[in-house]
Parts: structure tokens; sequence; C-alpha cells
């Protein structure tokens, strides 16, 4: 599963000159050194990312990936598993929050079915990449074998690589997918599942500590699965092994990868725990309500751009920051340097 098929090279973009230049660029518009804040932090690395002074957003896509889990049935959520394929239906109606966050700026709306208990019909916006209907419960065994998971991890590349533009948002649906996260952020960063583990989608408190107690659990049975994919493995999801695969891709491409809440980052941790300099190709789009994001981001080095206490995952907070990208590239583009405004220095 480690194999260079499966697993894309992704080098090093870090380039000196090109961050002067940008670097001296912002210093040069008509503002104060640093006036613009953490805006032109954001513009010096979108700059970077797509290796330009003149950086463009072109044809953004926001990939919504979806996947049932099997461990859902311990009640480790506060939904039923068939929210995941009704969440599906209304992505795909244009009702959900990332549906008309998308319509409003631009964004083009792919959903992945990676493995829900649903047929849907076929119809624009719906790919379908299912392996299985849900994972397995990882209170049982691992959530999925190696051949899927590797398989969703592939299924991920493919289907970036079917998808035009230089900038990709993350978002996913699953009913269970915090407590994968969870598990993800636990075993791979080396921390107390009960510092890595939130309410989801609404746990009351004794819900709460009935899912850590679950979590616990899985954690101990999957003791030896400490390389990364391996953990994808035990833990699950599918959606987010096919996240996994997209960030592989999009980095290997240099497109700017705009990542939403604990689940997303979840993906972007075990990519990165494979091919480290995933990271330089990130945006943070803000830190969610749940208690495991904040520690997530700053073990990938990752500094969110919005802190709105958003829960809803779907890749709503990445639509939300979106302005701020286009904004920082229009800093680089469009704002006047001294010199051709015409405007004295400081002194």
């Amino acid at each position: 599963m480690t194999d260079t098929d499966l697993i894309p090279a992704v080098p090093d973009i870090a380039d000196g000159a090109l961050a002067a230049r940008l670097q001296a660029a912002l210093d040069n518009k008509t503002k104060p050194v640093g006036a613009l804040g953490r805006l032109e932090a954001l513009a010096l690395r979108i700059g970077a990312i797509l290796g330009t002074e003149q950086p463009v957003l072109e044809a953004p896509q926001m990939l919504v990936c979806a996947g049932d889990h099997g461990l859902a049935a311990r009640g480790v959520s506060a939904y039923p598993s068939d929210v995941t394929w009704q969440m599906v239906e209304n992505f795909l109606a244009g009702g959900a929050a990332v549906s008309v966050l998308a319509r409003q700026h631009g964004l083009a709306l792919t959903v992945v079915d990676c493995g829900v208990r649903r047929d849907f019909q076929p119809r624009p916006g719906l790919v379908s990449r299912r392996i299985a209907a849900g994972t397995a419960d990882a209170s049982a065994g691992p959530a999925m074998t190696s051949e899927q998971c590797a398989q969703a991890i592939a299924n991920g590349r493919e289907v970036v690589r079917a998808l035009p533009g230089n900038a990709l948002l993350l978002g996913e649906m699953g009913i269970g997918n915090s407590s994968s996260a969870a598990l993800l952020l636990s075993r791979l960063a080396g921390l107390d599942i009960g510092l890595c583990t939130g309410a989801g989608t609404g746990l009351d408190a004794d819900g709460l500590a009935r899912k850590r107690e679950v979590l616990r659990e899985v954690l101990a049975l999957h003791a030896g699965a400490t390389a990364p994919l391996e953990a994808l493995a035990a833990f699950g999801g599918f959606e987010v092994a096919t996240l996994v695969g997209a960030v592989l891709q999009a980095a290997q491409e240099r497109r700017v990868i705009v990542v939403d809440g604990f689940i997303a980052s979840a993906a972007v941790l075990v990519a990165q725990a494979v091919r480290p300099q995933v990271t330089q190709r990130c945006v943070a789009a803000h830190s969610s309500a749940e208690p495991g994001h904040t520690l997530l981001l700053k073990h990938l080095g990752l500094e969110p751009l919005l802190n709105l206490d958003l829960r809803l995952g779907e890749g709503s907070g990445g639509a939300l920051a979106w302005p701020l990208l286009e904004s920082a590239c229009r800093i680089l583009r469009e704002m006047a340097s001294f010199e051709s405004a015409g405007v004295s220095r400081q002194q």
C-alpha cells in the first residue's frame, strides 16, 4: 500500500527566491508594511503554492466525499446512519449549507459516493466510487481491508485528476466520521483519545462519555495499527480514505488545497504522514468547535483563517473562507505599488 503507484511523489516546493519576491511585492503595495495582517501571509502562501507572483485561482472545485461507518451502530453519533444518504440527496438537490455556499461563491460541487448504504440514481454532480455499503464496525475488526483502503485512495486520486482548476476544497459526509477522525488523530499524533473526541453532531454529556469509552476500546483492539495507512484501514472510513487520495493528487498537481473541518483535516493528517510536504499546499479554512480540530491543526502546523464555532463539516468552512483566498490573490495582482500610484512612502 505504500508503493509509488498508490502514493505519488509530493516534492518540496519551498523557493526562497520566489518567497522574497512575493514579500517585496507585498511590502511595496500602498500600505504600511504588514498592514493587511494575515491576508498577506495568505497571499504569500498561495503565491508559493502556485509558483507565481501573480496568482489566479481557476475553476475551484468543492469535493464532498460521502460514506457510512459500521461503528455508528455503537451509538457514537446523535444522528442515525440514514442521515448520510439523506444529506447526499440534499447536496445534489442544492439544499445543504455547502450547496448554498458553493453557489454563492462560484464553486463547482462534486459529490462522491465512496460507500454509502444506499443506491443513488445517476445524475450531474454525483460520482460513484462506491467500495461497499459502509465500512465494517471498527470495534469488531478493521473498518476496511488493506485492499479497500488502497482502492479508496486510488479513487480519490482518479476523481481529482478528472477535475479542472488549480484549487480543491475538501468536504465530507458520513455519520460516525468524527469518531474516525478522533481515532486517527489519537494514533498518529500520540494524543489521548479523550482530548481528541468531541460531541460530533451534538451528543449530550452521557453520549459523549459513551463515545469516548467506545473509542478507547477501538484503539486497544487495533493497537498494532501504527503505520498511517494501517491506522486508516483500521479506523475508516471510505470517505476519509478517498479524501486522502484526493489530497495526495492535488498536492502532486500543486493545487491549493482548502481544508475544512475535523474530518477533512484528518485526511490531510494521514496524507501528511506519508508525504510530509503535503501541508505546503494546504490552507486551513477554520478551526471548528470539535476540540480535536485545534490539536490536529497544531500538529499539522496550519493556522486557521476563521473561527466561527462551526461543527457542520460538508466543506462549509472552506466555502466560507474562499473569498479570503480570492482577496489575497487580488491584493498581489491588482493593488498599486507606491511608484505606480505616486504615493509617498513612510518617513
